[in-house]
């Protein structure tokens, strides 16, 4: 039997109504509250039947039904308004066309980047577009559609996944099972790119051996936003290459190999053929977010070194492509990164495979795992991330921190706090995430108004549970005749507590039962109850995780608390959105410091529900006692002991629940109203809400990132990158004649009495420069107080030290400054060396520095009252 050839009928509609065929075209519609209540009033039972996407819906509504609402002149009096009203959001001046000032943007609004390229690999736009698997992707989502409502002109780049990531069931005992239902493009609001001829464009990859790995461009429209979506399922591949794009981190290390190259390489190609297609601006600043979009900078050095280029050298090349180049990092534990066998990314490199003109030897050691303690053989993506961008940062102010030490091996020499990896902490996209009903100002509301709002939105939470709870069950085989009980499960009036993510370890979905005795006078309390609706999948390849969640899956259906405690299977953001609203109480106690962020806390309080977290990510930064509660990390001796740790945060998190958190709740006035609770709620909408806003992580993002490397990248010109890269590379070979040769002090600090506080010295050194230039370096002098090993404790002051003599007949510089002795008890001090050019972001970014020797010849510090 031949293959059936598969198409797709799009629907007619009635010429009144083909305004609807552009309204459920753009995702807009997604977090537009009055255009999906437009399409609701379509057809109610099919809108929700159909989950709340408009395509399928205009697909399944019978003509009947079309005609008579073309005739209904109220039904096209709200479809022109909703019509109109997309059209001026696409074409009205938003924030950043009017945005002129800012701390790093300048006088000029032409400072601001003309395109800026965002490439992920995956999106979470809407549950109707499934391409995403947890936060990574809604962020991304969320970061595409704040971009679209601040005018900021972005260019979303990712893969299209056939399979998307996996759906979740529970077997009969509580494992995880997964299914992979096909996504058919052709049934979603997405168009293939295509040339002026009407030919789809196709985006080509060389592979080993003479292969091609073709891919087609779909593009959807997130409001004024493209998103580009390379698909490698194209009749012309073979197989093994048709399956790259079949599902989302699935497959083996080629595999995932390949998916990458295609997203950095092809994502690069289908930029530049939509940019010249639509006569768009090309990205002058290019935003990897996380590292498997790498080698997006290693083709964008390929553009400038050939032939259609600059005819830069890679060196230059790779300046270039630097100073416009973001990254993003979000994991805080290297084992999060991709890494792959340094012979299988040869083999896919060179002039048998992609980039020719490209030296295998310059990929490989961009990737390289060169620092102390790396594994050479192992080729690094997040390494390579963070050497083809100048500018980087982690995703929380704790995370930036934790990013800093994980990759201070790859800047010797440094202390930590100086690598250069700074941080945007993450926001959420408010219109998404913000349940309708609630208004956007509190601050006028009554206690007893908000506490109806909150209560009305948990009831509606109770009815989705049951709902879910009651499918679930059927899929594991129970008979509807044995499920009555269900009916009876959660209660509107009790104190509601959720917990929904990814189920790695670290996330520890299980803590909650470590004590099942006490768990159980929590969930039964007589006077006080809680009750927990708890959600999360798997990676499929983790069986650890799925052992978790049949662990807790299993404790739920226990007879005695299956009404307090539940697991709904398949996590995603339509369940996200009930659960955010209706929950009084958000939980979150994964392993200090594992959480770069955790940006589920922050859907949740847009919503008035309190965080019962522990202090990580973003809740580290912002936690007040009037937003929700922290629970204890056990630092100290346990925190290398996972099992007594667990045991220790356990008991506190029970402690906080039991002691503060429900008396908190059932603590009513007169009128029965929980009045320190809902101050704390109005505390959570007014004070927080505004902190965990996507508006400001973006506009972050535009002022102190895109903006700068805008400005960096214009500036080096082909002339700049090459005398930037001949530099670099004098430096480095001069540098192993780089030494501070002897450190001495002079002054009245120094006349054998003890200083005090605002006196000075003046600090002498002598520096060997090998060759180079006093132009070439900062002699700083690093002075603060001396803690118990006999280092600079906390933050030092650096200050310049001015070449005043020199070069002596030894080669030697003198350099000399004042110190200014600015703190009391034990006060010390260092001098050291660093690579200085105008076009560097920090001291450190080359990676060198010297320092006098151990045993050298320097003065110590001085003792200060």
């Amino acid at each position: 039997m031949k293959a059936i050839r598969r198409f797709s009928v799009r629907p007619v509609l009635p010429a009144p109504l083909r305004p609807l065929s552009e309204l459920a075209g753009n995702l807009r519609w997604s977090w537009h509250p009055e255009t999906r209540e437009l399409f609701r009033a379509v057809d109610p039972e099919r809108w929700r039947a159909c989950g709340g996407d408009p395509v399928r819906l205009l697909s399944t509504v019978p003509r009947e039904r079309l005609d008579r609402l073309a005739d209904d002149r109220g039904f096209l009096r709200r479809l022109t308004v909703a019509a109109g009203d997309l059209r001026d959001y696409l074409s009205e001046p938003r924030w950043y066309q009017r945005a002129d000032t800012g701390p790093d943007c300048g006088p000029d609004a032409g400072l601001l980047p003309a395109a800026v390229a965002y490439f992920s690999p995956e999106f979470g736009i809407t549950g109707a577009l499934p391409q995403y698997s947890g936060g990574l992707g809604i962020l991304a989502g969320d970061h595409l559609k704040t971009a679209s409502d601040l005018g900021v002109p972005l260019i979303g780049v990712g893969l299209l996944y056939r399979h998307g990531y996996f759906r979740q069931t529970l077997g009969p005992d509580g494992w995880q099972q997964e299914h992979y239902p096909v996504f058919d493009p052709n049934e979603q609001p997405l168009h293939r790119l295509r040339e002026p001829d009407g030919a789809p464009v196709r985006i080509e990859l060389r592979l080993p051996a003479g292969r091609l790995l073709r891919a087609y461009v779909w593009r959807a429209c997130v409001g004024r936003v493209p998103l580009l979506l390379l698909d490698s399922d194209v009749e012309d591949n073979a197989r093994r290459e048709r399956d790259v794009t079949d599902r989302l981190y699935g497959g083996g290390s080629e595999h995932r190999l390949l998916q990458e190259m295609l997203l950095g390489i092809g994502g690069v190609r289908a930029v530049r053929a939509y940019c010249r297609i639509g006569a768009h601006p090309q990205p002058e600043v290019f935003h990897t977010n996380e590292g498997h979009a790498g080698f997006l900078g290693l083709e964008r050095v390929r553009e400038l070194c050939g032939p259609s280029g600059s005819g830069l050298g890679f060196d230059a090349a790779l300046e270039t492509v630097r100073a416009g180049t973001v990254f993003t990092t979000h994991t805080p534990v290297p084992a999060g990164i991709d890494r792959f066998d340094r012979e299988l990314v040869a083999r896919h490199f060179g002039d048998d495979g992609e980039l020719p003109g490209v030296a295998v030897e310059e990929v490989l050691r961009l990737g390289a795992e060169s620092h102390p303690g790396g594994e050479p053989d192992l080729f690094n993506m997040a390494v390579m991330g963070l050497r083809l961008a100048q500018r980087a940062n982690g995703v929380s102010t704790l995370h930036g921190a934790v990013s800093r030490e994980m990759f201070a091996p790859l800047w010797p020499g440094f202390d930590a706090a100086e690598v250069p990896i700074g941080s945007v902490t993450n926001g959420v996209h408010a219109p998404t995430w913000t349940a309708p009903s609630l208004p956007d100002d509190v601050r006028g509301m009554k206690d007893t108004e908000l506490w109806d709002l909150r209560r009305g939105l948990r009831e509606r939470l109770v009815q989705e549970v049951r709902a879910r709870l009651f499918a679930s069950w059927r899929q594991r085989g129970a008979a509807g005749a044995e499920l009555g009980w269900v009916d009876e499960v959660f209660d509107p009036a009790v104190l509601t507590i959720g917990f929904a993510r990814r189920v790695p370890a670290y996330k520890r979905l299980t803590l909650m039962l470590r004590d099942r005795d006490r768990l159980f006078d929590l969930l039964l309390h007589p006077t006080r109850p809680v009750q927990i609706v708890v959600a999360g999948k798997a990676h499929p390849a983790d069986d650890g995780g799925k052992r978790l969640v049949r662990e807790l899956v299993r404790f739920s259906d226990d007879p005695r608390i299956r009404h307090r405690l539940v697991f709904l299977p398949d996590y995603g953001m339509e369940m996200a959105r009930r659960l955010y609203a209706g929950c009084d109480v958000w939980l979150n106690n994964p392993l200090r410091p594992l959480e770069a962020c955790g940006t589920s806390g922050m859907k949740a309080a847009l919503n008035g529900c309190l965080n019962l977290s522990v202090l990580d990510g973003w809740w580290e930064e912002w936690y007040e006692p009037d937003f929700g509660w922290a629970v204890p990390s056990a630092d100290g001796a346990a925190a290398d002991d996972t099992d007594r740790r667990d045991t220790i945060e356990a008991a506190a998190l029970y402690d906080l629940i039991e002691d503060q958190v429900a008396p908190c709740f059932y603590d009513r006035d007169g009128s029965g109203v929980p009045v320190r609770w809902v101050g704390m709620v109005r505390q959570t909408l007014t004070r927080l809400g505004p902190r965990v806003l996507a508006d400001r992580m973006l506009r972050e993002y535009v002022e102190r990132l895109y903006a700068p490397a805008a400005r960096a990248q214009r500036a080096l010109v082909p002339d700049a990158a090459r005398e930037l890269a001949a530099w670099k590379a004098r430096v480095r070979a001069a540098w192993p004649g780089v030494a501070v040769d002897h450190v001495e002090t002079a002054g009245a600090a120094c006349s054998g009495e003890e200083p005090e506080v605002g006196s000075s010295l003046t600090l002498r050194a002598r520096v060997g420069l090998g060759g180079l230039t006093p132009e070439d370096v900062e002699v700083q002098a690093v002075a603060g107080s001396v803690d118990e090993s006999d280092g600079i404790a906390g933050e030092p002051r650096r200050s310049p030290l001015r070449p005043v003599e020199g070069p002596g007949p030894d080669g030697r510089w003198l350099f000399e400054g004042p110190l200014v002795l600015d703190r009391t008890g034990a006060f010390g001090y260092t001098v050291r060396v660093l690579p200085a050019h105008p076009r560097l972001t920090s001291g450190a970014e080359l990676g060198l520095v010297a320092v006098p020797p151990q045993d050298g010849d320097q003065e110590g510090g001085v003792l200060m009252r």
